[in-house]
């Protein structure tokens, strides 16, 4: 086994490799009783939903010529629906109602694991943060086109057409 991990960041100790299970050997730390288990950072993405449109943000440092869907990572301490409703107001100061879970996308190349939802607009208005560039409504239909770079989030906004097709109105 490769260890990821060779000292814990608790106390600075050497890990040791520990057989646990099904996972097989787990860097471990003898003095602090932890296993360092190998896994991805969770993020959330979400598509809001304003009738017949979807909010999309710019930012150049994710793809430099396409729009893209709101994220951000999970904070130690909040369940992944508080991370959403907490991302969507830093980034947009929006707020949202019928948080519904799409699936999930893994980003090999930035060990990131995308737990992706949509949720209808619940009022606000648009306040974009420092970290964002542009942010507008535009049509759904038209989404994907806005998108050339990002095939996650097309992904999503074409779970999202199946979805609002299968209840007729969301």
């Amino acid at each position: 086994m490769i260890m990821k991990f060779k000292y814990c960041p608790i106390c600075g100790r050497e890990l040791e490799e520990k057989y646990s299970w099904d996972e097989g050997g787990v860097p471990y730390c003898s003095k602090d009783d932890i296993l360092f288990f190998d896994t991805p950072k969770p993020c959330i993405i979400v598509a809001i939903i304003n009738k017949d449109k979807i909010l999309l943000l710019k930012q150049s440092y994710i793809y430099k010529n396409s729009k893209v869907l709101l994220s951000g990572y999970v904070t130690n301490g909040e369940t992944v629906e508080e991370t959403v409703h907490r991302e969507v107001m830093e980034e947009s100061g929006l707020k949202i109602k019928d948080l519904k879970y799409l699936g999930s996308e893994y980003v090999k190349n930035k060990e990131i694991i995308m737990l992706t939802f949509m949720a209808k607009y619940n009022g606000g208005e648009i306040k974009k943060s420092s970290e964002v560039e542009g942010i507008e409504w535009i049509k759904l239909k038209n989404a994907i086109y806005e998108m050339d770079e990002d095939e996650i989030g097309k992904n999503i906004v074409k779970k999202v057409l199946k979805e609002i097709d299968n209840r007729s109105v969301y």
